[in-house]
């Protein structure tokens, strides 16, 4: 590494201590989405060697499995080989394992092995300042396309420069939190610990393009579609949505992830789809190749338990009534009956429920 890129070695107090945080992500034989329900067995897999297994839904997890080393008498890449072997054996489920000192590590860990294996990060200094120095601004959890470009913009385009640039520089570009947070993952630095929980009850759909669809107006048209279809999937079930998450995957496999609170729960379709156009534009993803879109709604509550703000206004009030009329149109000549004259015909599904 250059001189000018600082400490050699992130004052990380978890860098002292061997990798033990896995980041695993489950995919079937053929590429397709995992199922809700083959994800909680998977994570139930998890809980056979550690307690400390927080979901990432729809199909990752991180695992600290610092507690189980001395019981299973195997460092993390060992228990790391048990679960890939277990969840291919048992469920015929690839997993991707990435293995570090923290999740930050752990994910890009995850980032950079090939599909279906196993790759961790070293904790010595000069192996884990390389392997940080190497990975482009984008590789950083939490820097999305937007701030990369941002970061691009000043020739902050890898993470040795990153790392090497004065805190006070980071913050001026990105604001004072970001960019505090941007120069600590930069340097490996990841204080947030592997919190357990249970994955959220939630409902999602996935739209697959035929090509890597580079036109904003066809993605929107995409969203739009998911969101009807998770409207009237969550209406159906007498369900609300506090909070919906957009899922993106690239051409070259990556991913980004969004999520948003709504500012009440609901299950009204251009609600679920203002929020998803919101999600979408804030990616600033005017030329990225898009493969295909999910749009999740999670941390549902009953529909009769969700408080909704009187609007006094007519336009509203005829929206819902317009949606009533479709829902019940629905009911009785099927799904296809009525459709948004935006909407993309095929492609769209619950291919992540």
């Amino acid at each position: 590494m250059n001189p000018g890129a600082g400490p050699a070695a992130p004052p990380d107090p978890a860098a002292a201590r061997p990798p033990a945080t896995l980041h695993v992500r489950f995919r079937t034989a053929d590429g397709t989405p995992v199922g809700a329900d083959r994800y909680e067995q998977l994570l139930g897999l998890l809980a056979q060697f550690t307690p400390v297994v927080e979901a990432l839904p729809p199909d990752a997890a991180l695992a600290d499995v610092r507690g189980a080393l001395r019981y299973f008498d195997r460092d993390a890449e060992g228990i790391a080989e048990l679960i890939r072997l277990r969840a291919l054996a048992w469920y015929g489920m690839r997993c991707t394992i990435g293995i570090g000192a923290n999740p930050l590590l752990a994910r890009m860990a995850a980032q950079t092995a090939p599909p279906g294996e196993i790759r961790a990060v070293p904790s010595d200094d000069g192996p884990l300042t390389s392997f940080l120095a190497r990975r482009p601004a984008s590789a950083l959890y939490g820097v999305g396309p937007a701030t990369a470009r941002t970061l691009c913009a000043y020739g902050l385009d890898s993470v040795e420069r990153i790392a090497a640039a004065p805190p006070a520089t980071l913050q001026r570009i990105l604001g004072a939190r970001t960019g505090r947070a941007v120069h600590e993952r930069a340097r490996g630095i990841d204080p947030t610990p592997v919190t357990p929980n249970a994955p959220s009850r939630s409902m999602g759909a996935e739209h697959r393009f035929a090509h890597d669809e580079l036109d904003p107006v066809r993605r929107r048209h995409a969203l739009l579609s998911l969101a009807d279809d998770l409207g009237a999937r969550l209406r159906a079930s007498g369900q609300a949505a506090r909070t919906l998450t957009l899922t993106v995957r690239y051409a070259d496999r990556t991913t980004t992830t969004r999520t948003r609170r709504l500012a009440e729960p609901t299950a009204h379709g251009p609600a679920l789809t203002s929020a998803a156009y919101a999600l979408h534009a804030a990616l600033g993803l005017q030329r990225a190749r898009v493969r295909a879109l999910a749009l999740r709604a999670e941390d549902l509550c009953r529909a009769e338990l969700a408080a909704r703000q009187l609007m006094f206004d007519p336009v509203d009030d005829k929206a819902h009534r317009i949606e009533a009329a479709v829902d019940r149109a629905r009911a009785r000549f099927g799904a296809g009956a009525v459709r948004p004259a935006a909407k993309l015909d095929g492609g769209a599904g619950p291919g992540w429920p």
